[in-house]
This record gives C-alpha cells, sequence and structure tokens, in this order.
C-alpha cells in the first residue's frame, strides 16, 4: 500500500501583511512625536499709537471722577473747564504768545547743549587726554544739582535771557555727553584691530565703527536731554520773567487759578511728548539696520 503525501500550500490574501521571517523579532510599535510649539518671547507686533494709551486713560479716569464728584473743583478742574480755559487763551492771544517764548528759549538752549554734549563725548571717547580733561569735570558737573547753579548764573550773567539758556544747555548736554561717551568706549575692541589691519583711515574709521558704534547711546542721551530741557524750562520760567508758559502758571498761582497752572502743564506735556516720539521715529529710520526687541 503506497502512502500519499500531501503537501499544503497557503494562498497569500490580497492585502495582507507578509508573515514575518522565522526568528525575527517583532516590530516595535511607531510612537509619533507630540510637536512642541515654540514658545514666543519677543514683545510681538508694534500697535500703532500705542503710546496714547496710557495718556487717553488717564484723561479718563481724570473726567470720571470729576463727573462723580470725587475731586474738588478749586483744586483739579474737571477736563473740560481746562479745555474751555485753554480755548479762551488761545483766542486772546496769551497762550499762542507765550507758547512761542518757550520754544525760542528750549530751542537755543538745546542747540547749544547738543553742540557741546556730542564735541566733548568724541574728544573725550577718542583721546586719553580728552578723556584726562573732560570726563572728571563732566562728572563733577553732574554731581552738582543744576537748578543749584542758578543763584551763580544770576551773579554772573544777570537776571535775563541769558542765564535760562545757559541753565538750559547744561541740563541738555550732561545726558548726551553721559550716553554717547559711554556708546564710544563700549565699542568692541575687535573692531578696531580690524580697522588697523583693514588699513582704514582716520576719518573712515570714525565713519564706519565710531558713528554706527556711538548712535545707540547717542540717540538715548539726546531723549533724556530733549525731555531736560522741557523740565529746566518750566522752572527757569518762573524766575523773573515777562513771558512764557512759566511765567503764566506763575501768575496764575498768584490768582488761584488751578485751570490756567493744567494748561501750561498740559502744553508741557505735549511738548515733551512730540519731541520724544519725534526723536523716536529718527533714531528708528537711522538705525533700521539693527534688529532689537523693540523693532
Amino acid at each position: 500500500m503506497t502512502a500519499v503525501s500531501t503537501t499544503s500550500t497557503t494562498t497569500p490574501v490580497a492585502g495582507a501583511a507578509p508573515d514575518p521571517a522565522p526568528g525575527a523579532a517583532d516590530p516595535a510599535p511607531t510612537r509619533e512625536r507630540p510637536v512642541r510649539r515654540r514658545r514666543r518671547l519677543s514683545p510681538g507686533r508694534r500697535l500703532p499709537a500705542a503710546r496714547l494709551a496710557g495718556p487717553v486713560l488717564l484723561v479718563a479716569v481724570w473726567a470720571v471722577a470729576s463727573a462723580a464728584g470725587r475731586l474738588d473743583p478749586a483744586a483739579i478742574p474737571a477736563p473740560w473747564t481746562v479745555f474751555r480755559t485753554g480755548v479762551h487763551l488761545w483766542t486772546d492771544g496769551t497762550l499762542p504768545s507765550d507758547v512761542l517764548t518757550s520754544l525760542e528759549r528750549a530751542a537755543y538752549g538745546f542747540a547749544i547743549g547738543l553742540t557741546a554734549g556730542v564735541v566733548l563725548a568724541v574728544a573725550s571717547g577718542l583721546t586719553r587726554t580728552g578723556e584726562a580733561l573732560i570726563d572728571g569735570t563732566v562728572q563733577l558737573n553732574r554731581a552738582v544739582p543744576t537748578l543749584g547753579l542758578i543763584p551763580l548764573f544770576i551773579l554772573w550773567l544777570g537776571i535775563g535771557e541769558t542765564f535760562k539758556i545757559a541753565i538750559i544747555a547744561i541740563v541738555v548736554y550732561v545726558p548726551i555727553y553721559l550716553n554717547t561717551h559711554a556708546a564710544l568706549s563700549g565699542i568692541d575692541q575687535r573692531y578696531v584691530e580690524l580697522a588697523e589691519v583693514q588699513g582704514l583711515s582716520r576719518w573712515a574709521f570714525i565713519r564706519r565703527i565710531v558713528i554706527p558704534g556711538a548712535l545707540p547711546g547717542f540717540f538715548v542721551g539726546l531723549r533724556l536731554g530733549v525731555t531736560g530741557s522741557w523740565l529746566g524750562l518750566v522752572v527757569l520760567e518762573q524766575i523773573n520773567a515777562t513771558s512764557g508758559l512759566g511765567y503764566m502758571m506763575f501768575q496764575a498761582q498768584n490768582y488761584g487759578r488751578t485751570d490756567i497752572i493744567l494748561v501750561g502743564l498740559v502744553v508741557y506735556g505735549i511738548f515733551g511728548l512730540l519731541s520724544d516720539s519725534a526723536v523716536r521715529l529718527i533714531e528708528r529710520r537711522v538705525l533700521s539696520w539693527r534688529r532689537t526687541l523693540s523693532s
């Protein structure tokens, strides 16, 4: 009797995965890595007119408190009262004349202080002789309160316009000098060595290395100087002056007109905000090549 051996064959099913080879390890299960979102640390895009939000909110709180009767009208008049007073002063010609006088004083003092601050900073920052002769004197001047020099300057220059412009110039030049000098001193030595290796001339070194390196610090000092010119002006115009915003506020104090005093403060604040915004705009245009957190 002959034995018939039968061989079983399996037909692969379409679409089925092939059987693993004998002895082969089972494939490890695949895990999908969770996608981590990158945390954003920058402040984000600049909002248009964002710097006006603070002043607008302050005026809104002032108006609400005045309407609710929380503020004494004799001490702090309502915003609409101050606005009406400002319109009246403008229409009768008092405010335009005082504003022009204050602008003229601030412009003369600022121009002198700006020139002195830049020249002294460059002379002190680029030469050891200039640093030895200038820096210590400026630091001594910085330690002395500028408004404390008023009695001495009155004796030297008289009670007229000259001493007012001189005090404003001192208030302006100190921050411009300090920040520009610090920026010059902070230029990396490797850039100086690179300029020497490239054989740059003195003027090319100043134009390509010194000026770009000093501009950020210069603009910081310029903003402080612009603000300082208005701060000094409000004090100086109350000393033997016959015109100007400070004189107008001083006269209003004698008559108890707090609304006129607030008009003067508002005008000073507007000038300070506009001048600071102008410097910021120029800074962004001049330093557009920088990639900073604020940009």
